[in-house]
């Protein structure tokens, strides 16, 4: 063989195996994406306390007012993804050794939590916030402080980052440093959505949508809690 044909053969295997690296980034940086776009739906989706809160606000006051306080909660709820993944650090190697069980237990988790949020009635955190007045940066702050006030997110958070991989050991910082960013990204496109459609259809909006809300919400976690107990025990038996 000449000197002519090993070197063509030579960048023939460089370029397939810069092609399969590339595409294998690419996977990559698609599924954090996506990955953490969902982590930062379903942390804000619930309607709890902030949730009653933002469509009151709507209701009451406009959608400006319900989507600010919606950002403040967006802002808490990146805060403590941010502490969350900085305490994880230090424990990824035990996760990534323990993938499956983590996995496992992380998706019943959510389970039970996909379980609670059908059956919780948002009736009961109904408070009157009509008489308030409060600019917009007051209206984020509270929404800020009653999020922050809940450090039992962090028992979502954790299962969340376990069912999405995210973040890992093999991930480069400044893809990590873009999940979090799409995560708050995440929460403010449902926050824009679910004040824009309260505003929208205000003169039908009930207790019984916000009961809907949480059941559709409901579903979809307890689907993906499923599908993750499914791949985590075929995982743990192959």
């Amino acid at each position: 063989m000449s000197a002519y044909q090993k070197r063509k053969y030579l960048d023939f295997f460089t370029n397939f195996a810069n092609c399969i690296l590339c595409s294998t980034i690419m996977e990559l940086i698609i599924s954090t994406i996506l990955g953490c776009f969902a982590i930062g739906v379903i942390l804000s989706a619930p309607m709890g306390p902030i949730g009653i809160l933002c469509v009151q606000r709507t209701l009451n006051k406009g959608r400006e007012a319900g989507w600010w306080t919606g950002l403040g909660a967006a802002i808490s709820d990146l805060l403590y993804c941010l502490l969350t993944g900085m305490g994880m650090s230090f424990v990824n190697k035990v996760i990534e050794s323990n993938q499956a069980p983590i996995q496992i237990i992380g998706s019943a988790i959510l389970l039970v939590f996909g379980f609670f949020l059908i059956k919780r009635n948002p009736a009961t955190e109904i408070k009157d916030t009509s008489d308030k007045k409060e600019n917009h940066y007051q209206e984020m702050g509270t929404g800020f402080l009653l999020t922050l006030s809940n450090p039992l997110i962090v028992f979502l958070i954790i299962p969340l980052f376990a069912r999405f991989g995210f973040p890992s050991t093999d991930m480069p910082w400044p893809l990590i440093i873009v999940g979090y960013g799409v995560i708050l990204l995440g929460a403010i496109v449902w926050w824009t959505l679910i004040t824009y459609l309260v505003n929208a259809v205000r003169s039908h909006f009930n207790i019984r949508s916000m009961w809907v809300i949480n059941i559709v919400i409901g579903v979809i976690i307890l689907i993906l809690s499923i599908y993750g107990l499914i791949t985590g025990l075929m995982y743990y038996f192959n």
